[in-house]
């Protein structure tokens, strides 16, 4: 493997990621690493304690190469049929697939082939289908139950009265691996109003690691907002923009009622 991509740029590509994409990828990423440090210092946590998870989802395949190369090995995605493609195209690299966004159980078949971790299972019929189909696969695979903390309509998630019900079923699951809680933020450049989501997850999840005790992790937090939910206690973080640059593609393809510059 080489630092250039395997196929040129395009001009949009170019106005993207510029004309060197390995050391904007590089010079980002060390930021984002800055403000994580500088945020778990303040809220009196150790650095180790929070996991970025870079979101690469509308970044082709042939820069991820790039990213790869910058040092990123865990690539979270949203949409199933895009990162198949890209897994595909880049089978050749040490790479941890994460699925972070709403998932159809006719999809399941598809995610056990190939991710590492999902970010968003939300039923008790998704579960039977992924336990199912990853026993057929022969693997196990972690995951994080999403939770609607903003209780708007146009997310996904589980109700938190739901939550419960669902953490007392998943011993019948053997092949899932139950990390914690994941969240999608009130969109709001009003930090008052976003941190009670964080705070909310937090309190469920204490209460469902009561039940469970694997359910520890807190995956919650932004471009917009990751340090504001590391003072809340978030241990992987989900950043896109502040190390990808802007999007092509409006974000509310990929996340339910998204405001611009959340992710």
């Amino acid at each position: 493997m080489t630092d250039q991509p395997t196929a040129p740029f395009s001009p949009d590509e170019l106005a993207r990621f510029g004309a060197d994409p390995l050391t904007t990828f590089r010079d980002n990423l060390a930021a984002v690493e800055q403000r994580i440090a500088r945020a778990c210092a303040q809220a009196g946590r150790n650095r180790a304690e929070v996991r970025l998870l870079p979101i690469t989802k509308t970044v082709p395949a042939h820069v991820l190469r790039l990213a790869f190369a910058a040092g990123i090995r865990d690539f979270g995605e949203n949409k199933i049929q895009e990162a198949m493609g890209k897994h595909e195209a880049l089978s050749d690299l040490d790479i941890r697939w994460c699925i972070v966004g709403h998932l159809q159980t006719n999809k399941v078949k598809f995610l056990t082939r190939f991710a590492h971790e999902f970010h968003a299972l939300d039923s008790l019929r998704l579960a039977e289908a992924l336990d199912r189909r990853l026993a057929q696969e022969g693997r196990d695979l972690d995951v994080y139950l999403q939770v609607n903390t903003s209780d708007e309509d146009s997310k996904f998630g589980l109700h938190p009265d739901e939550l419960l019900p669902l953490v007392e079923a998943l011993p019948r699951f053997p092949r899932l691996r139950p990390k914690g809680l994941m969240t999608l933020a009130l969109f709001s450049t009003d930090m008052d109003r976003v941190r009670p989501c964080f705070a909310r997850l937090r309190a469920l999840r204490d209460k469902a690691r009561a039940v469970d005790p694997r359910i520890a992790g807190l995956s919650m937090g932004m471009s917009g907002d990751y340090e504001l939910a590391i003072a809340e206690g978030a241990t992987v973080v989900r950043v896109g923009q502040a190390i990808f640059g802007a999007r092509p593609t409006p974000d509310s393809l990929y996340w339910p009622g998204f405001a611009p510059g959340a992710t």
